[in-house]
């Protein structure tokens, strides 16, 4: 089962939400698809670019193709002398972790995690690659943690979308009223489960 994942925000902006989205790798390709043929996208999907009714049709899509999604979200204040780098990095880990984990109960067989590249250095994020995979064999030592461009990657492109949703509400941007509408009828099937993450 693949598991797509990426992040939105960071401890500086006050908060860091992280969507793992559960969806066959032709599931995510054909959302993509029928996303472009209808809106006319050219681009990489991005959820700091869409507007509203684009964002509200994404998640209509997620459905339509059979996918989940958990969002894991943490508000982690920075103790003083902390790095803000450190705490960045830590979030991350535990945001991945966690959301991540939480779809391991329900998945059958092994799981392919594919995460963003492009967030930290390339030796920063193959500790991250390998700590998740560490964590996935537990489940099923066939389990596999990649690393995956984004612009070449619908279901990273999917999870993108949500994360940035969950961003926008934890931290009450202007556009934060309109996306907890347009997601409260998802949490409230299932088809996306929200979960609060602690940072020590």
């Amino acid at each position: 089962m693949p598991i797509f994942c990426d992040e939105s925000g960071a401890p500086a902006t006050g908060a860091m939400t992280l969507a793992a989205v559960a969806i066959s790798d032709e599931g995510a390709a054909a959302l993509l698809a029928r996303y472009r043929a209808v809106t006319g996208l050219t681009g990489e999907l991005k959820g700091s670019r869409i507007d509203p009714i684009e964002r509200a049709y994404v998640l209509e899509l997620i459905e339509r193709f059979g996918g989940e999604a958990i969002i894991s979200v943490a508000t982690p204040a920075r103790h003083p002398g902390e790095d803000s780098g450190a705490l960045d990095l830590k979030t991350y880990s535990a945001l991945l972790a966690d959301a991540i984990g939480a779809h391991l109960d329900a998945a059958p067989g092994p799981v392919t995690a594919l995460i963003d590249d492009g967030r930290y250095s390339d030796t920063t994020l193959a500790r991250v690659r390998d700590e998740v995979e560490r964590l996935i064999d537990r489940h099923d030592p066939a389990s596999r943690a990649e690393l995956r461009d984004s612009r070449r990657t619908a279901g990273i492109q999917i999870a993108d979308i949500l994360a940035n949703s969950a961003w926008n509400v934890a931290t009450g941007t202007l556009r934060s009223a309109r996306i907890a509408v347009i997601l409260e009828p998802f949490i409230a099937n299932g088809v996306i489960r929200m979960r609060q993450v602690k940072i020590p």
